[in-house]
């Protein structure tokens, strides 16, 4: 090699080796190999593969039925209901018919309406794979816990092609007061099966998302099972004590005890 090869590559190599400790720390694409101003063929390739797959989970499919009977373990009921719109492709076109309700839900719904203090809403929103994955083990830990301490837990409802909004729409049917709706996130170019939980008090016609509390990147890799139902049961119970949600409501659940601590 010659001298000028080794004074050109020399700066490269201790540039890689100075990023190495913080890859380890994050998914994140820092310090990327280049070539001249083009980035090298293996991270341009990975970049490529990342973006299909973000591109593959908007439009992959549910596996209701298994998701369903995954759910049913949980001991609760689980009412399996859609939102207005006809099919994926009308869903993405069309987010208003994702916050609504079909005329068929309503008939499922109104006949199990009680006095429930929340309900949880799970749909695929725009990751299917992210609540096939992650919405069962969260909500093992979640729904026991609040049970346990007295909740009236209506049944689980289960939403095909639903916005977060569809969860007050669900909440008025039933009679809850609360509502937490589990929902694949839009995917990343490092997370394509990131699912959020979306929390209100008292929803109503003109909920905003300001009324919203959120949890994000719940998956094993960001906000852990255990962590996310501790964070949801922690602002349920600030919620229905003080009587809000939202801006007005912060998360302080890195203050109290974990979940079966006491």
């Amino acid at each position: 090699m010659s001298d000028e090869m080794t004074r050109r590559l020399g700066p490269a190599d201790e540039s890689a080796d100075a990023w190495s400790p913080l890859r380890r720390l994050t998914t994140a694409r820092i310090g990327l190999a280049r070539t001249g101003a083009s980035l090298a063929t293996s991270a341009l390739l990975d970049f490529r593969l990342a973006h299909a797959r973000a591109r593959d989970a908007v439009h992959a499919a549910l596996d209701e039925a298994t998701l369903q009977a995954d759910l049913e373990k949980l001991g609760l009921l689980v009412l399996s209901i859609a939102s207005a719109a006809m099919d994926r492709s009308q869903y993405l076109l069309r987010p208003d018919l994702g916050r609504s309700l079909a005329v068929s839900a309503i008939d499922i719904l109104e006949p199990r309406a009680a006095q429930y203090d929340v309900v949880f809403v799970v749909t695929e929103g725009l990751s299917a794979g992210a609540v096939q994955t992650h919405a069962c083990s969260v909500l093992a830990t979640l729904v026991p816990t609040l049970i346990h301490e007295g909740w009236r837990v209506a049944p689980i409802v289960l939403v095909r092609l639903g916005r977060v909004a569809i969860g007050d729409r669900v909440a008025r049917a039933l009679g809850a007061g609360s509502v937490a709706i589990l929902i694949g996130e839009r995917p990343g170019l490092t997370a394509p099966d990131s699912m959020g939980a979306y929390l209100t008090w008292n929803p109503g016609r003109q909920t905003t998302d300001a009324e919203r509390n959120c949890i994000s990147n719940i998956r094993p890799d960001g906000t852990g099972y255990t962590d996310a139902a501790l964070r949801i049961a922690h602002l349920l119970r600030e919620m229905r004590a003080r009587r809000l949600s939202g801006v007005a409501l912060k998360d302080s659940s890195d203050t109290t005890p974990a979940i079966g601590d006491g």
